[in-house]
């Protein structure tokens, strides 16, 4: 735990320094950095141990993500973004269904190497266009509130995970989905939305939602956010337990050990990797 927290304090201020005060292709030049190390530890989990296919998927993904950028294809990142979004309810089935792909051979590793692909370029698309502030409609950037926005996305995951930690430990007891995630409970996930929900409103406060600050009571916005907050809170729950189903097919307990107390990469941005699609898609579809 000590390790968890010296961790936390030393990454946590350095995230939100980039967020806040980088330019969108530095911030999506890290978040590709970030997303592609947790790919190397994904490749691992679903059973691909030569270094050198390893390192050709991380290269192709990328890849991938430096063409996008390179071409400011803004249009294209939204439907990577939605694409992201039906991925993670076709994964929500496979949670349903976890023994799928549990015992191996080379079908079912191509299966969740698309898998890994799937959840982290789409993320990847996500958290840049949130940052850049894009609007679809007029096709212009917020280079203001857009870094914002992106905050408040890692913010709400980052409530969730630690709310859901906080009282599924203090007040868990029945079990969320035991064969997947023994350590999850239900009281823990309520608790991570209300986290979300209670973030996502207070950040509200600070972000023109729908054009305007909300600073009142009674706005319809403050539904509208709290919906996105909800759906984002909800989704990082998906994301980490899609994980931990890997985890379980794979036999390992953490997805790698770069980060003292917190595992691999993949650990720390699990949730994210549905969360970031899922609030970017939801936040234009509401009006926000």
């Amino acid at each position: 735990m000590n390790q968890r927290t010296i961790s936390a304090l030393v990454m946590t201020p350095l995230v939100v320094a980039a967020m806040l005060f980088l330019k969108t292709p530095f911030v999506a030049a890290i978040a590709a950095a970030m997303f592609v190390a947790g790919l190397w530890e994904w490749s691992r989990l679903v059973g691909v141990q030569n270094p050198l296919w390893r390192a050709l998927y991380m290269i192709a993904n990328l890849s991938l993500m430096t063409g996008l950028l390179w071409a400011r294809a803004w249009p294209l990142f939204n439907v990577i973004a939605l694409v992201g979004v039906a991925w993670w309810l076709l994964a929500t089935l496979w949670l349903i269904r976890s023994d799928f792909g549990r015992a191996g051979g080379w079908g079912a590793r191509l299966a969740k190497l698309v898998a890994g692909m799937l959840s982290v370029v789409p993320a990847w698309c996500a958290i840049t266009l949130l940052h850049s502030g894009w609007d679809t409609t007029n096709n212009q950037f917020d280079a203001v509130h857009g870094p914002r926005w992106a905050l408040l996305a890692l913010v709400m995951v980052w409530a969730a995970d630690s709310c859901a930690y906080a009282v599924g430990r203090r007040f868990g007891k029945r079990k969320l989905i035991p064969h997947i995630s023994p350590g999850k409970t239900w009281m823990g996930m309520w608790g991570g939305l209300t986290g979300a929900v209670i973030v996502g409103l207070a950040g509200a406060a600070r972000i023109p939602v729908g054009g305007h600050v909300l600073a009142w009571i009674g706005n319809e916005r403050w539904i509208e956010m709290g919906e996105l907050a909800l759906l984002t809170g909800v989704a990082s729950v998906i994301g980490d337990l899609f994980e931990s189903l890997m985890k379980r097919h794979s036999g390992f307990k953490d997805s790698g050990t770069l980060i003292p107390g917190h595992g691999g990469v993949l650990d720390r941005i699990d949730s994210l990797l549905a969360a970031l699609p899922v609030m970017w898609i939801a936040k234009g579809w509401l009006g926000l």
